[in-house]
């Protein structure tokens, strides 16, 4: 797995895990301990009880999100722009978990993993696809527009305000 620089980790705008706990949505900011990888990632998110398993959502640098989502032993990656991957330990970390070779293009951005990690939440792949589509929306307004469709938007909003 790649290593993340403390640069790298100093550049993550947000991470944020979100759980449902008998019906209501409970968010908290990820220690910067766990965000090494994809798979500290995973193992912090099965610490949280959430009902559908534990969503982290993550910007980086204004660059890229990263969703990560762990429902028992299946864990799900959706990263939003697959060229951060030369660039970004943590966007690497991503697809070697994947484990897809991507073709680096540097002109068209492309996600890699799951469009559908959202879906039985009521995010369609279609409806997450346009949303990583809308370049002039930045990464945390992204991930705010994901957190209001999933329902838990003013919470969000209040711990980025924090």
């Amino acid at each position: 797995m790649p290593d993340v620089t403390d640069v790298e980790i100093s550049a993550i705008d947000l991470a944020v895990v979100a759980y449902r706990d008998e019906g209501i949505w409970n968010l908290a900011e990820l220690p910067l301990h766990a965000l090494d990888d994809v798979d500290a990632i995973a193992h912090e998110l099965r610490r949280y009880p959430g009902e559908n398993g534990a969503l982290a959502l993550m910007s980086v640098d204004e660059d890229f999100i990263l969703l990560v989502r762990v429902q028992g032993t299946l864990v799900r990656v959706l990263l939003s722009d697959a060229t951060a991957a030369p660039d970004w330990a943590l966007a690497r970390s991503a697809i070697d978990h994947l484990g897809v070779h991507v073709e680096i293009d540097e002109e068209e951005e492309a996600p890699a993993g799951s469009l559908d990690i959202l879906a039985d939440l009521g995010i369609p792949a279609a409806d997450l696809g346009e949303l990583l589509d809308d370049l002039d929306l930045e990464p945390e307004d992204i991930l705010a527009e994901i957190a209001e469709l999933l329902g838990f938007g003013d919470e969000f909003d209040e711990l980025l305000d924090d």
